[in-house]
């Protein structure tokens, strides 16, 4: 494959290596040493290196342990029984390090920088129903005494044919290679260079985590924001201990309550609706306690700053979710319709969607779907023929009135569409709201906070006050809080 550019606006900002010239690099190398296990599709990855030349140097084993037993045998079975997972994957890099590191001898090769790659994936099947999915990784040295480091990432194929999803597996197996031992000093570019000679539209990869003592700087919550607004996927999701988590495995059959907002910062609001409406939420008959997922998203677009993405602004939203237990998803989802279309890709459920009466009536405005042919009414199908409801909070007038879905003004070509959805059970008021909680507004606390006025801490959670004050998070200054209280 030929030498590319990359390209920054219309300037040419450096060339891309062509897959032979990376393999080669590696296989020139004279301490590089590893091995290569791929199941599932073929041995792509390995196949470029054994054709660029010099692969003895490097390349101490390649297979592919096909047979389930013998997949067993050599790494051990898995609990669930299923094949292509994150556990599988890891069991195989542990296990391949462990037979290098048994063989080879270091006083034979001090110099040598072990190393071994793995992927266990299915593409896709005979009916073309499944694309395919697979997990990829890499556990490397970067110094002959040093521990090892460790990507892993999990992909899912687009393409419509085996054989097209085994050639795109084997250029992404040689880009993570050669980014891992030449671009490990700048994960965000390695995570762009694993498109090198690839399209968004072959291969999706939705779940990254760096480890080791090279990557022990790295916040792999950041690096989710990096996939979705470099357009690697649609959405990332980390768990209460801000691990990266695979939507599919924590998504797949879960009744799903979304809360979308920009919780900058969180706010009682927030809470009292999270709380009234998974109350709610549990009380539908088609919806188990055990089996309920709740997540509080936030868009790309409630993200960016001066339209680029501040990523301090974001660690600091889900630093303060995340102590308080809460399930994360970041997206590039702009219309409600979307979000539910990709829930539905991995539950077929009741879902839930608690959102303010504001919320509402813009999913109501007709402006949001010019693009699509069928325009609003194509929306409404997607995301109301669905088995899905809308808990929807108050919010106070102009005239101190409480607004709720019997109030509500939309406009008035959507009322009959309104009165449809409303009529058939599709939006449920949350009656038993906190009152005082109607007058935050997290844009004011935020204001307060930067400000270092007083009072706002008695708006938000317990706890998330004293969060923000010892890590000084939404540009909270100890100094301008004292002034403002001295004056």
């Amino acid at each position: 494959m030929a030498t590319e550019i990359r390209l920054k606006g219309d300037k040419v900002i450096e060339q891309i290596p062509s897959l032979r010239d990376k393999a080669l690099r590696i296989n020139l190398n004279e301490n590089i040493y590893g091995t290569f296990a791929e199941i599932g599709a073929g041995q792509e990855t390995v196949r470029h290196f054994f054709r660029s030349g010099g692969s003895s140097g490097t390349i101490a084993k390649a297979m592919s342990a096909y047979d389930k037993d013998f997949s067993d045998a050599i790494y051990g079975s898995e609990t669930d029984g299923r094949y292509v997972t994150e556990s599988r994957l890891k069991k195989m890099l542990s296990h391949e390090v462990n037979l290098i590191e048994k063989r080879l001898s270091r006083d034979k090769h001090p110099g040598k920088l072990f190393f071994s790659y793995a992927n266990t994936v299915a593409t896709i099947d005979f009916a073309k129903q499944f694309k395919g999915h697979g997990w990829v990784g890499i556990k490397y040295q970067l110094e002959p005494d040093e521990d090892y480091n460790e990507i892993i990432l999990h992909i899912r194929f687009k393409e419509n044919d085996a054989r097209l999803q085994q050639e795109t597996l084997g250029i992404l197996g040689v880009n993570l290679i050669y980014g891992a031992f030449y671009k490990y000093n700048d994960p965000k570019k390695l995570l762009r260079y694993l498109y090198d000679h690839l399209d968004k539209d072959q291969i999706e990869i939705d779940t990254i985590n760096f480890s080791g003592p090279r990557f022990a700087d790295v916040d792999n919550r950041l690096m989710s924001l990096q996939l979705v607004k470099n357009g690697m996927t649609d959405a990332v999701m980390f768990d209460p201990q801000g691990n990266n988590i695979l939507p599919a495995a924590v998504l797949y059959k879960k009744n799903i309550l979304a809360l979308r907002g920009s919780f900058r910062p969180v706010t009682k609001v927030n809470m009292d609706m999270y709380e009234k409406s998974l109350k709610m939420f549990l009380e539908e008959s088609k919806v188990e306690k055990e089996n309920t997922l709740v997540i509080f998203e936030i868009t790309l677009s409630n993200l960016r700053s001066d339209g680029e993405i501040d990523e301090r602004d974001f660690m600091d939203r889900a630093e303060l979710l995340c102590r308080l237990g809460q399930t994360v998803m970041i997206s590039n989802f702009q219309e409600y319709y979307k979000v539910v279309e990709y829930f539905s890709a991995y539950t077929k459920a009741r879902m839930g969607l608690a959102m303010g009466v504001n919320n509402l009536i813009d999913i109501f405005d007709e402006k949001y779907y010019r693009h699509l042919s069928g325009g609003i009414l194509e929306a409404f199908g997607k995301l109301f023929y669905r088995d899905l409801k809308v808990f929807l909070y108050p919010m106070l007038g102009e005239e101190g009135e409480i607004i709720n879905s019997e109030n509500l003004k939309v406009h008035p070509r959507m009322k009959e569409l309104y009165k449809f959805f409303k009529f058939n059970g599709k939006v449920i008021d949350i009656e038993d709201f906190d009152p005082h909680t109607l007058k935050i507004f997290s844009r004011e606390v935020l204001k307060m906070i930067g400000k270092g006025q007083p009072g706002w801490e008695e708006m938000l959670p317990e706890g998330i006050a004293s969060i923000i004050k010892k890590h000084q998070l939404f540009d909270f200054d100890p100094k301008r809080e004292l002034e403002e209280n001295t004056n």
